[in-house]
C-alpha cells in the first residue's frame, strides 16, 4: 500500500490526469505529471510538471525517482515508457493491458480468443484486404486505423451504397495497419467503469447511457435506461474482461446494446472514463478517487449513487463567437468542472457539467435545455 503522504506519478497531463490529481490531494498526497507539452491541464494543479517526450529516458528514470507509484491517465502512451519505468516503480495498470487496449487489432483480439462478444471484424493491410474483408462482412462496416484513435478519429463508415473503389478507400488510410469491423445496429450505447485494487477488491460504478454526437460523447445519463437484467449482465461482462486483463485500477469499458437486447463490446479504456465524469457530483466516491485508491491499494470506497444524474461535455463550439454563458448554468443548479485549457477549438472538449434531479429523465430534459444555453 502506497499511504495517503506519498506521491503518485501520472504519465499524460490532460484533464483525467488533473481531476485524478484533484481526488489524490484530498485524500493526502501529491502528484507529479509527466507530459511533453508545458502548462497542460493535470501540471497546472501538479507539485512538478516534467516535460519531456515519452522515449527520453534521462527525464523517466528522473520522474521514477520523485514517485512512488506510476499510473496513466490516456491510451498514446509508448509501452516502452511504461517498461522503462516498471523496472524503477511500480506502475498500474500494468503495460500489458495499455499494451492491449491502445491498439484496435489487439483489443479486438483479446476479445476474440477470450469469447467476449464483438463485431465481426478482419486485419487490414491492403486495397486487397479490404475488398476480401467486405465482401466476407459485409456492409456497411467501419475502417478503422489499428493505432492510435478516440472520438472518432481515424475510422470510416463504408455505407452499403457507397460507389467508391476499395482503392480509393484505402488511399485515404495512406498504408496503415487497419481493422475492418462490420456494423452493428444498436439500441443505445452504454459504459460500465470497474475498479479493481491491488489487493484484489473488486467495484463497479452505475452504468451509464451514452449519447454521442459526431462521434463525440455528447451526454451521460445515469441510472441508464435499460432493464435492471440488462445492467447486470453490462456489470458482469465488465468485471470478467477487467479480470482477464489482470487490471489493477480503473477500466471503461464501451458497449452497444444491439437490437434484441444483445450486448457488443465496443472499445476498452484502461484509465478514467469520459463517461464515468458523473461520479464527481452523484456518486459516493468519484471514478477518480476510485482510481487514486485502487492504484494506492487503499480500499475500495462506495459508488453508491446519490441521485440520477445527466453529464454534459463542453466542447470549444461553446466559445466560438461568444463567451460561455456559465452563470446560467450555476443558476441552474449544474455542477461545472473546466479543465483550464487555454484554446478552446471546435470539437475540444473544455470541461462538463452535471445536473442532478429526482428522475434521470428529469436530469437529461434539463441538462438539453442547459446545453442550448451554451
Amino acid at each position: 500500500m502506497i499511504a495517503p503522504g506519498g506521491t503518485i506519478g501520472i504519465l499524460g497531463g490532460g484533464q483525467l490526469g488533473r481531476m485524478t490529481g484533484q481526488a489524490a490531494r484530498e485524500l493526502g498526497y501529491g502528484f507529479i505529471v509527466f507530459e511533453p507539452s508545458s502548462n497542460c491541464p493535470a501540471g497546472q494543479v501538479a507539485d512538478l510538471e516534467i516535460n519531456a517526450a515519452y522515449d527520453d529516458e534521462s527525464a523517466l528514470a528522473r520522474f521514477a525517482k520523485l514517485v512512488d507509484v506510476v499510473t496513466y491517465e490516456f491510451e498514446n502512451v509508448n509501452v516502452e515508457a511504461l517498461n522503462f519505468l516498471k523496472e524503477r516503480v511500480s506502475i498500474f495498470p500494468n503495460p500489458n493491458v495499455l499494451h492491449i487496449c491502445q491498439n484496435r487489432e489487439r483489443e479486438k483480439t483479446f476479445l476474440r480468443e477470450n469469447g467476449f462478444p464483438h463485431a465481426p471484424f478482419a486485419v487490414i493491410e491492403s486495397a486487397n484486404d479490404l475488398e476480401t474483408a467486405l465482401q466476407a462482412i459485409g456492409r456497411p462496416a467501419v475502417l478503422k486505423t489499428a493505432n492510435f484513435g478516440y472520438d472518432g478519429k481515424g475510422q470510416l463508415k463504408i455505407e452499403a451504397e457507397s460507389t467508391e473503389s476499395t482503392a480509393e478507400i484505402w488511399k485515404r488510410f495512406d498504408g496503415q495497419r487497419a481493422i475492418l469491423e462490420g456494423w452493428v445496429n444498436f439500441d443505445l450505447e452504454i459504459s460500465v467503469i470497474v475498479a479493481i485494487s491491488s489487493a484484489g477488491e473488486v467495484s463497479t460504478f452505475p452504468v451509464a447511457e451514452n449519447i454521442h454526437t459526431n462521434h463525440i460523447l455528447d451526454f451521460s445519463i445515469v441510472p441508464a435506461r435499460i432493464d435492471k437484467s440488462l445492467a447486470e449482465e453490462a456489470v458482469e461482462l465488465a468485471v470478467a474482461i477487467a479480470r482477464k486483463l489482470e487490471v489493477i485500477g480503473l477500466i471503461g469499458v464501451e458497449l452497444f446494446v444491439s437490437e434484441g437486447g444483445k450486448l457488443v463490446v465496443n472499445e476498452m479504456a484502461p484509465r478514467p472514463h469520459n463517461s464515468g465524469h458523473y461520479t464527481m457530483d452523484a456518486c459516493l466516491t468519484s471514478q477518480f478517487e476510485q482510481f487514486t485508491r485502487a492504484v494506492c491499494g487503499l480500499p475500495l470506497g462506495s459508488t453508491a449513487l446519490r441521485s440520477p444524474v445527466t453529464m454534459v461535455n463542453i466542447l470549444g463550439d461553446a466559445w466560438q463567437g461568444k463567451a460561455p454563458d456559465f452563470s446560467r448554468l450555476l443558476k441552474q443548479g449544474a455542477k461545472l468542472h473546466l479543465y483550464g485549457k487555454a484554446e478552446p477549438r471546435v470539437g475540444r472538449k473544455m470541461g462538463h457539467f452535471n445536473v442532478l434531479a429526482e428522475t434521470n429523465e428529469e436530469a437529461f430534459t434539463i441538462a438539453k435545455s442547459l446545453k442550448a444555453v451554451l
